[in-house]
């Protein structure tokens, strides 16, 4: 299992309700049913994705985070996931929004488009950089709003959202981020994943 769904998968308590949104083709929504003994559900665009899901026995259904998320109720789920796909929305704000309301917490993971080796591949050569994270060229790429860790911490501060846990991933090395290091975390980690709610006050 990748690296990034082991961290989720510690992120999350065991006998609850969990919405993975843009679920793929279900491996962390599987591992997560197997594993932590959760109740889980699955929203994904794809519908071949979908079926492949539903073949794993898993509750999925075909639909639009951007428009769809509405169809749950408030408070529906004690997490909801949303791995890799913000930047790809028309509107991140309301979907971060809707995640907040459907879940207690939502777990958000993100490509870092502030690390070192995309900055480097842009004043080097110029173009929009290729990698593991970032896998698409410049025509083709789903992503319409790129974010960097940095930019995820201060868009928290500005809509009063509390990060409960913030944690970088390199490779295969697992650190936390806080205000301290957050230049240097935003400059060396490939993907940033947090654990985020509403404020109380």
């Amino acid at each position: 299992m990748k690296k990034e769904f082991q961290i989720i998968s510690e992120l999350i308590k065991s006998n609850c309700r969990i919405l993975d949104v843009g679920c793929g083709d279900g491996i962390l929504m599987k591992n997560l049913k197997d594993n932590k003994s959760v109740d889980t559900r699955g929203l994904e665009i794809s519908k071949k994705n979908v079926q492949t899901c539903i073949s794993k026995g898993l509750s999925v259904i075909e639909g639009n985070a951007e428009s769809d998320l509405k169809q749950f109720p408030d408070l529906s789920f004690d997490y909801a996931i949303l791995g890799q796909t913000l930047q790809a929305f028309y509107n991140p704000e309301k979907v971060i929004d809707d995640l907040l309301r459907v879940s207690k917490k939502a777990i958000i993971t993100i490509p870092n488009f502030g690390y070192w080796k995309v900055r480097l591949h842009l004043f080097i050569k110029g173009t929009m950089p290729v990698t593991k994270h970032l896998p698409n060229e410049w025509y083709n790429t789903p992503n319409l709003h790129m974010c960097s860790i940095k930019d995820f911490f201060n868009f928290c501060i500005k809509k009063n959202i509390h990060i409960s846990r913030s944690i970088a991933l390199n490779e295969e090395k697992v650190s936390e981020i806080n205000n301290k290091n957050l230049n240097s975390k935003n400059l060396f980690s490939e993907l940033g994943i947090f654990l985020v709610e509403k404020n109380e006050n």
